[in-house]
């Protein structure tokens, strides 16, 4: 039986590779929303990602009492889910078996999502309320297919932007007049981070693994490169010099010293020859990845949605569509739903509509059995 309406307020953390995004909810109306940029310069001053903790937080303590939100208090907090131990879809709660495995990053996803359940965690000592994670970016629906490499015993990884590539997956089956069980989707994330993924009938069977570097290169991440020269570069760098071009430092950061796409963008309409053929290279290479989706649907693909920050800027939908518009039809939704989805997971448990799942503590998947 659901609970007895009434005016819940909650807090909604997102953590992204290049800003904190914070929201402020009243069940379903936004009171306010801010997001704040980092730049990747500024971020890579912290070892760790995990150092940025209290750097990240200040962001949000700023935002409760500059807005006056502290005086009302919060029922529930949302932080955007990291990289625990792979985990089904849906709203879990936050314990700190689970803020542990995220912080020691225990699926193996080292990205600024890993802040996420640590910031809710912080914030919940000083307001209270439910502690909540909502599809994280370690959501495992890959088909068999997908898990193998050509190295005995390593697999590869669902890591991606679940959260807002299937709240638009949603979105776009509920204009057509569909249910997302019912549609085979290719969805996209274009922003900081880049995710290529194909849904076939509700499940999210296969993908780049966004948070390990895979697929195209990003404002911020090196994406696929020949392990060859992989090797050759990184023979006299760290561990966590490589992990940094793989999350933080590769990409548009490592061509121009800055992951600030609108700096980059200026030098394009610039006429910048250089920044052209980079910008360029780096859309061209989401299509190579769209163009290998198509393949994993076998050509039944009802959409190519797109959505992210980057649809800011006309051209990356437009070369998309000039390469990838005889898959199926290419729709754009700019920006990015993940702060809504995680607000109405929230409000569906303190309805009493959901029930919040308990963290198991260990991966969707650890082997096949024969």
């Amino acid at each position: 039986m659901s609970k007895e309406k009434k005016n819940y307020r909650i807090l909604v953390i997102n953590p992204g590779s290049t800003s904190t995004k914070l929201s402020m909810f009243e069940n379903e109306e936004c009171l306010l929303t801010t997001d704040v940029f980092h730049d990747s310069s500024e971020l890579l001053k912290f070892p760790t990602i995990n150092d940025q903790l209290d750097f990240r937080m200040e962001v949000v303590w700023k935002f409760m009492k500059e807005n006056r939100f502290e005086e009302a208090g919060v029922d529930a907090i949302v932080g955007r889910g990291g990289g625990c131990y792979s985990v089904m879809g849906g709203v879990y709660r936050i314990n700190e078996r689970l803020v542990e495995d995220t912080r020691e990053c225990k699926g193996g996803l080292y990205h600024a999502s890993m802040l996420g359940v640590q910031m809710a965690q912080k914030a919940w000592e000083r307001y209270g309320g439910l502690m909540l994670m909502m599809d994280p970016p370690i959501e495992d629906e890959l088909c068999d297919l997908a898990r193998i490499t050509g190295v005995k015993g390593v697999y590869r990884k669902a890591t991606c932007h679940a959260l807002n590539l299937k709240a638009t997956a949603r979105k776009h089956a509920k204009k057509m007049g569909r249910k997302y069980e019912d549609c085979n989707f290719i969805a996209c994330h274009i922003d900081g981070g880049i995710s290529i993924t194909a849904h076939e009938k509700g499940r999210m069977i296969d993908g780049n693994d966004a948070g390990g570097g895979e697929g195209p290169f990003t404002p911020t991440r090196m994406g696929s490169m020949a392990v060859t020269d992989i090797i050759d570069y990184f023979g006299d760098k760290t561990p966590a010099e490589m992990k940094n071009l793989c999350s933080q430092a590769g990409g548009l950061s490592s061509h121009y010293g800055t992951s600030n796409s609108d700096t980059v963008h200026k030098l394009v309409e610039a006429g910048d020859k250089q920044a052209t053929r980079i910008w360029n290279a780096m859309i061209y290479q989401v299509a190579k990845y769209i163009g290998s989706m198509s393949v994993v649907l076998k050509g039944k693909v009802d959409a190519i949605i797109l959505t992210g920050g980057l649809l800011r800027f006309p051209e990356v939908e437009a070369q998309i569509k000039e390469r990838c518009e005889w898959i199926a039809p290419v729709v754009s939704y700019p920006g990015e739903f993940e702060q809504e989805a995680m607000r109405a997971g929230a409000l569906r448990v303190l309805r009493g509509e959901e029930e919040a799942k308990p963290y198991p503590g260990k991966p969707v998947w650890s082997g096949f059995e024969d």
